[in-house]
């Protein structure tokens, strides 16, 4: 057993223990407010925002090129991606055959004009000797249909040799306009007949942006007026050509024309947006997207700030975000005008926490 002494000794020690646990317990917190970021909430009742329409870069002009005559393609076409310039000859049919043809009809064209010659002679005598009796009327009028009649026959020679000239020349293939090569359909020696395609040729200036609009917005587009498009990682500026007056039975929208400034190279079929400002009518206000904490259930908070003594204190306060631009975010909830909201650092803190403020830079 113990001693007296010691048992008063251990008495004493655990009050002192107690004595000592209830004076620190007594003492209030020297923990200082931690400093935040803070952001003033302003509240608006309507708010803009970028719409995208999405659409496609399209050749000015293309088109697939054939033959207007029959016959045996005589040279290779060139290879898709051939950059050709206007009236340039892109294909040739053999045209021996033509060539025949035309020099069979120009001999006969010249044998009619010798004999249109000699008529025009023969009636230029006769008429001097019919003065004097010397040749009837009836021989010189003979003679003088007789050159009328070669006449004719010149002229259809000379419509038939036109003609052939014709049919030479549209056994040349020729570029309408400048462009590139985007497919050949056949190869050298292969027989064609008029119509059948043998180039797809597409313009490279005056490309078009065929965009769809929104029924609801289309009547908002003015041509001749520059818009905001967006190609790749560029921001262009686009003339509005014109608007088609229908809808389009599978998207449902309405295809707005823009001409492609001709400084900007792109392809055909090149997805293109346009970016349209709309305003929306909702109340409420802009915050940093850092001042968003994700509660349960998919929720978003924010912390406000409100007066506690000489300090501030957070509350968590529930936000619906209807709209996010950057590194903002546009927010409905309770929260009222001049509210002072925690702008980041909002994992460094939580509900009830003793803060003081600064302004966000």
């Amino acid at each position: 057993m113990l001693g007296i002494g010691a048992a008063v000794a251990i008495v004493a020690l655990l009050a002192g223990a107690l004595h000592l646990r209830a004076a620190l317990s007594s003492e209030p917190s020297t923990k200082p407010p931690i400093p935040v970021a803070s952001v003033r909430f302003e509240v608006q009742d309507t708010y803009q925002r970028t719409v995208s329409y999405l659409g496609l870069v399209v050749a000015g002009r293309k088109a697939d090129l054939g033959f207007e005559i029959p016959g045996k393609i005589a040279t290779s076409p060139p290879r898709p991606g051939t950059p050709v310039r206007r009236n340039e000859v892109l294909v040739e049919l053999d045209d021996s055959a033509l060539q025949a043809r035309r020099a069979a009809t120009a001999a006969d064209l010249e044998q009619v004009r010798i004999e249109l010659e000699l008529a025009r002679l023969k009636a230029r005598r006769q008429a001097d000797l019919i003065k004097t009796g010397a040749v009837s009327q009836d021989a010189f009028d003979e003679v003088r249909l007789q050159a009328e009649a070669l006449q004719a026959r010149v002229d259809a020679g000379a419509a038939r040799l036109a003609t052939l000239d014709i049919e030479l020349d549209k056994s040349r293939l020729q570029a309408p306009y400048d462009g590139i090569v985007a497919d050949r359909y056949t190869q050298e020696g292969a027989i064609v007949n008029p119509g059948v395609p043998v180039l797809k040729l597409m313009e490279t200036a005056s490309q078009e942006c065929h965009i769809g609009v929104s029924a609801e917005r289309f009547a908002e587009l003015r041509p001749g007026s520059a818009y905001t498009l967006q190609l790749r990682d560029k921001t262009i500026q686009a003339t509005l050509l014109s608007v088609r007056p229908d809808v389009d039975p599978v998207t449902r929208t309405v295809t707005a024309v823009f001409a492609l400034p001709a400084d900007v190279a792109a392809l055909d079929g090149e997805p293109v947006t346009l970016e349209l400002q709309e305003t929306v009518s909702q109340s409420g206000g802009w915050l940093p997207i850092a001042a968003l904490l994700e509660g349960s259930r998919g929720v978003w908070t924010v912390l406000r700030l409100e007066p506690d003594g000489d300090n501030l204190r957070t509350v968590s306060e529930a936000v619906e975000v209807l709209e996010v631009q950057g590194d903002r975010a546009f927010v409905r909830g309770t929260l009222r005008q001049d509210t002072l909201v925690v702008a980041n650092g909002t994992h460094r803190v939580r509900p009830g926490a003793r803060v003081t403020a600064e302004a966000l830079n």
